[in-house]
C-alpha cells in the first residue's frame, strides 16, 4: 500500500481487490458484535473545510470501533493555507498524530498535505476527486455481482469529483462507464484521457440519459450543484433539465439495475422520491459501505 491514499490511481488493481476484501471481512466481524482493533491507541486528525454528515461520522465511528481515537478541527480551527501554512499544520500533526484525512476544497491543498506530512494521509474529498465514495460504490457492487469485470456503470449528471474517481477507477478496473452530462459538464479532460489511454475499461460520454442507461446495470446520480458551487444553482437547475433520474429513466435499464446516489440528494432535482425509496435503490447500502471501506484504509494505511 502506497503512504498515502489522494486518488484512487495511487493504488494498484491488486490493491484495490485487497482492499475490497478487507472492508467485506470486517464488515462481517462487525455484523456479528466481533471486536478487531487493529489500531488501539492510534489517532487521526480530520480536517474539515467543508461540512458533512457521512465522512465526519463514519471517519469517527471508524476509528473508535478500530480501538482508535478521531479528533475533529472545523474549518474555524485551523483556517487551513490562511491562519497557517498548509505545510507547517502537516509537519505538526504528523507529530501529534497517526494519521490525517482531509475534507477539502482545492485538491492541491491535500496534495501538499501528503508531501509534507510524515503519516498517512486519506482524500476525504476534494472538489476533484472523492475516492473514498467510489471504493465504497465498488464495495457495493461486489456485494450483489461476483466481480467488477464489465460491470456497466451509467453516471447521469455532472462531471464533477464523483464522475471523475469513477473515471480513476477505470484506469485500474476493467468497467463500463457511460457518463451522460449536459454539455459543457463533462468530466475533467486530463483524466477522462488518463482512462482511455490506460486502455482497459470501455467509457462513453453522451449528452443523453436515456442512451446511457440502456442495458446499465448501475444507475448513479449525484447533486447538479455542488458545495461552493450555490451561485450557479439557478442556472445549474435549468442546464440540467431532462437529467433527473426517474423511474422512466430507470425502466430503460437492465431489469436488475441498481440506483446509487453518493447523498445527500435532493429529491426532486437530480432524483425522484419514488426512485431512492424504491426497490433499485441502494443508496443507504452504499452510505453504510463508505464506513466499511474507510476502516479497511485506515487498518491498511495506519495499522
Amino acid at each position: 500500500m502506497p503512504k498515502d491514499l489522494l486518488a484512487i490511481t495511487d493504488l494498484s488493481a491488486d490493491e484495490i481487490g485487497d482492499l475490497l476484501k478487507e472492508a467485506m471481512r470486517i464488515k462481517a466481524k462487525t455484523k456479528k458484535g466481533e471486536a478487531y482493533r487493529p489500531l488501539s491507541e492510534k489517532t487521526l486528525v480530520l480536517i474539515f473545510q467543508k461540512p458533512s454528515n457521512r465522512t465526519r461520522v463514519s471517519f469517527q465511528v471508524g476509528m473508535y470501533q478500530l480501538g482508535g481515537h478521531a479528533v475533529y478541527l472545523s474549518p474555524d480551527d485551523i483556517q487551513l493555507g490562511k491562519r497557517e501554512l498548509v505545510s507547517d499544520v502537516a509537519r505538526t500533526l504528523a507529530r501529534y498524530a497517526d494519521g490525517i484525512m482531509a475534507r477539502l476544497f482545492g485538491h492541491e491543498t491535500i496534495v501538499e498535505l501528503a508531501r509534507h506530512s510524515d503519516v498517512p494521509v486519506i482524500n476525504g474529498l476534494t472538489d476533484l476527486l472523492h475516492p473514498c465514495q467510489v471504493l465504497a460504490d465498488l464495495l457495493t457492487i461486489l456485494e450483489w455481482r461476483e466481480n467488477l469485470e464489465g460491470a456497466r456503470v451509467a453516471f447521469v449528471g455532472d462531471g464533477n469529483n464523483v464522475a471523475n474517481s469513477w473515471l480513476k477507477a477505470a484506469v485500474r478496473l476493467p468497467i463500463d462507464i457511460r457518463m451522460a452530462t449536459p454539455p459543457g459538464y463533462e468530466p475533467d479532460q486530463e483524466i477522462l484521457q488518463e482512462a482511455r489511454e490506460a486502455g482497459i475499461s470501455t467509457i462513453r460520454l453522451t449528452n443523453d440519459p436515456k442512451d446511457a442507461v440502456q442495458e446499465a446495470e448501475v444507475i448513479y446520480s449525484d447533486v447538479w450543484a455542488s458545495m461552493g458551487q450555490e451561485a450557479e444553482a439557478e442556472k445549474r437547475m435549468r442546464d440540467f433539465q431532462g437529467f433527473q433520474v426517474d423511474q422512466a429513466l430507470v425502466d430503460r435499464a437492465d431489469q436488475d439495475v441498481r440506483v446509487m446516489h453518493c447523498l445527500p440528494a435532493h429529491r426532486g432535482q437530480e432524483i425522484s422520491d419514488e426512485v431512492i425509496e424504491g426497490p433499485h435503490s441502494v443508496v443507504f447500502d452504499q452510505a453504510e459501505n463508505r464506513m466499511h471501506i474507510q476502516k479497511a484504509i485506515l487498518a491498511k494505511l495506519m495499522g
